[in-house]
């Protein structure tokens, strides 16, 4: 176990200070998330804003998929807790799911509103997440950025159909070939699936998107981060006033006090560190029924699509995973 440790503390070390090399690019991130109906999201973004403070990360936008009340609340709360209270928010006005967590009692989603700062008071109230999208991509340089979705494909579906408007006079489609260089996607099972949660959600929208996303989409499965427990160690922390160790305290209570799945923090970590050492690819070409949900897989090593296999064993991607996830304000 001592060796262990000394080769994880090594690892992070090695992390931390690639992240200050000038050699190597910052991922231009936005996050798409459905905050709300789970807590990893909490943790995925507390990981990003980990990798953010140490320099390998441009945060964007952190935008909801989740049309709930309480999402976008939630979104900021966290944005103000890591200091980037300037990070455009935005949110679908379409039709698009509204979903809020399955616990019945001590709701995190609505302690963290509640108790936290943030400025906008209701999802409904934020700007519409393609504008969003479209005014950040025409900023950017071409190929510059990765899109890391961890909720439904809904505002994707959008940008895809969106118009010229006054900040751009290319489509959606047009737009996201010219600007976007990778999409990874919590989503789907590999390498068939019966229908996992944020493709279910909004099946006829991850359809549309898988079948005409211009970019090469990496899929972080139900099966990468099931196995994968973080939050205990978070839920114990002696910080005060942390909307991260609340959330994780309150809910792991109510689920299992040795940890949460860890389905987004996988997809966050890939999006911004790649996808090796922890996992290989397999490429291919995913396939969605967008009545069911349900999708299978064609392998095909000229295919668009991967997705991740676990090439790390599972309690040492956990240890790195939980230790971005304690990760405090630098202020603080």
């Amino acid at each position: 176990m001592k060796k262990y440790l000394i080769l994880l503390f090594s690892f992070l070390l090695l992390a931390c200070g690639k992240a200050k090399n000038s050699d190597i690019p910052i991922v231009n991130l936005i996050l798409d998330t459905d905050m709300g109906p789970d807590y990893d999201d909490v943790g995925a973004m507390t990981l990003m804003y980990a990798l953010a403070d140490s320099g390998q990360v441009n945060i964007l936008a952190t935008l909801s998929s989740n049309k709930d009340e309480q999402a976008i609340p939630c979104i900021e709360v966290i944005n103000e807790y890591f200091e980037r209270s300037n990070i455009p928010v935005g949110a679908p006005k379409n039709i698009a799911p509204s979903l809020t967590t399955w616990h019945k009692e001590s709701k995190w989603t609505d302690y963290l509103p509640s108790h936290f700062k943030h400025k906008t008071h209701k999802t409904s109230d934020a700007p519409d997440a393609v504008q969003v999208y479209r005014q950040i991509l025409s900023q950017q340089q071409d190929t510059s950025v990765t899109i890391c979705t961890i909720g439904f494909f809904s505002n994707l579906k959008y940008l895809l159909e969106s118009q010229p408007d006054q900040y751009s006079p290319l489509n959606g489609t047009e737009l996201v070939r010219q600007k976007v260089k990778l999409l990874v996607s919590m989503a789907g099972e590999f390498p068939t699936g019966r229908g996992e949660f944020n493709i279910k959600c909004d099946a006829p929208a991850a359809k549309k998107v898988v079948e005409t996303w211009p970019s090469r989409i990496i899929f972080s499965g139900f099966e990468i981060g099931k196995d994968i427990l973080t939050g205990k160690e978070v839920a114990q922390m002696s910080i005060k006033n942390s909307p991260i160790k609340d959330a994780y305290q309150m809910s792991l209570s109510q689920d299992n006090p040795e940890g949460r799945n860890s389905w987004d923090q996988t997809a966050v970590l890939v999006a911004i560190k790649g996808y090796k050492p922890y996992f290989k690819i397999k490429l291919g070409t995913i396939q969605i029924n967008d009545t069911t949900g349900t999708n299978q897989w064609i392998d095909d090593t000229a295919g668009k699509h991967a997705y991740l296999i676990k090439e790390m064993p599972e309690p040492e991607i956990a240890a790195i995973i939980e230790n971005y996830m304690k990760h405090q304000p630098l202020k603080k």
